[in-house]
């Protein structure tokens, strides 16, 4: 009867064959299939003896599996030095001599056939090897103690058929002059989640009455170059500091790099909600992605004593970890383990890796902490794997990138619609696509479309709301009104009780601070963001320079901003501060060129030049505004203030002087006669009149503004101006818009006050729905 089918186990896979067989079989059939037979019946014991299983034994080929692949390289090597000494002592030529790869992957069995992307793997790489001898793939050759008495030579990435990317491959072979260690002392010497407690017991026990314990650890394990305290870039905090190094992604397939990288960033996330820990946030830790480095390095640099490393294998529905965590200050290995597990398996061990990092630093959790680390955003694996896609594009951070992300993150929600996390992303995607200006192109949508969309993510993000989604509730409030100032900081303030070492959230509470002109704490939430990410981004520098503006310390200041410039060179915004702070220290000529590069970057988004009326209110984020526009006075700026002069207010209406003020009828007939309309409210699709061009207007707006309407329209043509009028204050856009216009020269400009509602009352046209220029 057919066996039952056994799918998606992971394992290492030992295949080995006879070398030349069919020569041999030339030679005398009969005494070379005896020889064979009795070659894979010697190594049939061997790889009992390592603790192997063998699966098939068929002609000329073996194929065996085992649990580690110590055993397996253990058991290969083993037996082709046995059977080489087994055939020299053979008087006549007919020698059968094995070849044996060993690779990493599933191996399926159904209907007594066995096969999977491991076995495969395994046959095509023992094809690799020489006569006598042993390849291993790169998975392998990282599973196996640095200790054993091997040489790998590493012979490069193989193109092996069947496989879509290359396969690095190594040839074992046991170091001159040494030898294999016996079955017994290599199980010993392995460190298996699966060994029975009470076997692990006696042994530590009988290890303790000998007095060897400590000494058996310090000698077998080997120990990486210590780092120094006096050489660290950061002193130490005061209590135990830990980072966590990118996993390596150990599958064959690359595409799974978002896989592992979202279980390292979950590592990261864990630990540092524990309020006993400091942890190096993940932009810092990433920095040292796909690189070379020491534990020494890395705890030099990022001042810290505890170094976590790992790797990855996933194949199909089966993951495989390796983790250990280091002391860097001597260089011993604290705790190392391996764990084995199905997809549905992953939250549970990487809660297993936190509890054991816990328990390994002897570090204290709080009730509310011992809560949190139980509770996991989704019990459901393929909604966490949407997510971890979405948040891999999130990430990238550019337009491209936050469009893919969206559908991800939102199938995500639709598989788990609890997952707070990914409610969370998608409400950051939404509000950071406005901050850049990126909504039209990576969301597709128009400013007024934009807002009831941002404000119903928000609002399911703050249900269950993650550091995250406080974090964006915050600067949605530091940006928007003054009276939100408070709100901005109590955001701040409960994205950090949650994730206390997220530099996020302390940048958030600097801004909230600065905004209500608290400089002096908001420049020491900077410096505390700083040394949790100490690799830090650009981004961090803009609002450290905005506090030191603040606080007078202009040098400090003008040395921040020259270090954000050059490794922000295209952002406006740090050579407008950069003027304002070369302005108070006199330097006007530098001043000057500050504020022309800003003024370059921002045509270049089609703002307009820096005025000093620009930085109303909306501009509180930034600190105090005082020394803001003081200093950009010294540096040449002027007041954008004339063409405020052209309007006046008389009744319940705006005349603007220098452009002609016309009724619903005389629009319709300028309308008949082609000429443009500009619309400048923030409900463009809900409904607008037929072929209208949407800019809408606000102090500092990206849209309506000299350099963008120049583009469009020939100044010495006709325009008309209109808004929504759906209140006396929305009566004043289109007026400040129709002044404008006029102080750039425009020579035709027609205010159309009534606007869109008396165009509605004559029973004109209307037209809903189409996209918006900008």
């Amino acid at each position: 009867m057919a066996r039952d089918r056994l799918s998606g186990k992971l394992a290492v896979i030992l295949h080995a064959d006879v070398a030349g067989s069919t020569e041999l079989v030339q030679q005398d059939k009969e005494l070379a299939h005896e020889r064979i037979q009795d070659s894979f019946r010697r190594f049939h014991d061997t790889i009992e003896k390592y603790q192997g299983h063998v699966l098939e034994l068929r002609g000329d080929a073996l194929l065996a599996k085992f649990e580690h692949a110590v055993d397996a390289v253990s058991a290969a090597l083993s037996f082709q030095v046995n059977h080489s000494c087994y055939n020299s002592e053979v008087n006549d030529d007919l020698h059968p001599t094995i070849r044996v790869g060993i690779a990493m992957g599933e191996v399926v069995i159904a209907d007594d056939t066995v096969t999977g992307t491991g076995v495969v793997q395994a046959q095509r790489v023992e094809q690799l090897a020489a006569p006598g001898g042993v390849c291993i793939t790169a998975a392998i050759q990282e599973d196996i103690p640095k200790r054993m008495p091997v040489d790998l030579e590493n012979l490069g990435e193989k193109s092996l058929k069947g496989f879509e990317y290359p396969v690095r491959v190594f040839r074992a072979e046991i170091r001159p002059g040494e030898s294999i260690p016996p079955p017994q002392e290599v199980s010993q010497a392995k460190a298996s989640p699966k060994t029975p407690k009470l076997v692990v017991g006696i042994i530590v026990i009988a290890l303790v009455i000998v007095g060897g314990a400590v000494y058996w650890f310090k000698t077998q394990v080997p120990r990486e170059e210590s780092a120094s305290i006096e050489s660290m870039a950061y002193p130490l905090p005061d209590k135990p500091s830990i980072v966590v190094l990118p996993f390596t992604n150990m599958s064959d397939d690359p595409k799974q790099e978002y896989f592992v990288d979202g279980m390292t960033e979950d590592l990261i996330t864990d630990l540092s909600k524990i309020s006993g820990l400091f942890v190096i946030a993940r932009n810092s830790a990433f920095s040292y992605k796909g690189q070379q480095v020491k534990v020494r390095q890395v705890a030099e640099e990022l001042g810290v004593k505890y170094v976590m490393e790992g790797s990855v294998r996933r194949a199909g529905d089966e993951v495989r970890i390796n983790a250990q965590l280091i002391d860097a200050i001597t260089g011993g290995h604290i705790w190392a383990e391996r764990y084995d597990g199905s997809l549905e398996d992953v939250f549970a061990m990487q809660d297993e890796v936190t509890r054991e990092i816990v328990n390994a630093l002897e570090i204290h959790l709080t009730p509310a902490e011992e809560t949190t680390r139980t509770t996991v955003t989704t019990s459901d694996p393929q909604a966490h794997d949407a997510f971890l896609k979405g948040w891999q594009h999130y990430r990238k951070h550019t337009p491209d990138d936050f469009a893919k992300a969206v559908p991800l993150l939102k199938l995500a929600i639709e598989l788990d619609p609890n997952h707070a996390r990914a409610r969370a992303a998608l409400a950051a995607v939404y509000w950071e696509s406005f901050r850049n200006y990126w909504h039209v192109h990576s969301l597709g949508l128009s400013w007024e479309e934009w807002v009831p969309i941002m404000a119903r993510y928000q609002q399911e993000a703050m249900k269950t709301p993650t550091a995250l989604a406080h974090q964006v509730a915050s600067d949605m409030a530091v940006r928007r009104l003054a009276s939100l100032s408070e709100t901005a900081l109590v955001e701040a303030e409960q994205a950090i009780a949650l994730d206390g070492n997220n530099p996020a959230g302390y940048l958030a509470k600097a801004n909230a601070l600065l905004k209500v002109g608290k400089a002096a704490e908001a420049l020491e939430n900077v410096h505390t963001a700083m040394r949790l990410d100490p690799h830090y981004p650009a981004s961090y520098l803009s609002p450290l320079a905005s506090a030191q503006l603040s606080l007078g310390r202009f040098q400090d200041a003008a040395v921040t901003l020259t270090r954000a410039a050059d490794r922000s060179p295209s952002d406006d915004w740090i050579f407008v501060l950069l003027g304002a702070a070369y302005g108070h220290l006199g330097q006007e000529q530098d001043a000057m060129l500050a504020v022309n590069k800003a003024n370059e970057l921002r045509s270049n988004i089609g703002s307009s030049e820096l005025t000093l009326n620009a930085l109303g209110d909306d501009y509180r984020w930034v600190g105090d505004l005082k020394p803001l526009r003081e200093g950009l006075v010294k540096a040449g700026v002027k007041s954008d203030t004339n063409w405020l002069g052209l309007v006046t207010r008389k009744s319940d209406k705006y005349v603007v002087e220098g452009a002609t003020t016309i009724d619903a009828t005389s629009a319709k007939s300028l309308y008949d006669q082609d000429v443009p309309f500009i619309d400048t409210g923030n409900d463009f699709r809900k409904g607008h009149i037929p072929g209208a061009h949407h800019h809408l207007w606000y102090f500092g707006g990206p849209t309506f503004n000299e350099i963008v309407l120049s583009r469009t329209f020939e100044k010495s043509n006709a325009l008309v101006i209109y808004g929504p009028m759906r209140n006396i204050d929305e009566f004043i856009y289109p007026a400040y818009a129709s002044a404008m216009a006029v102080s750039w020269g425009f020579k035709k400009v027609y205010y159309f006050a009534d606007g869109l509602p008396a165009w509605k009352a004559a029973g004109f046209p209307i037209e809903i729905g189409k996209q918006a220029d900008r």
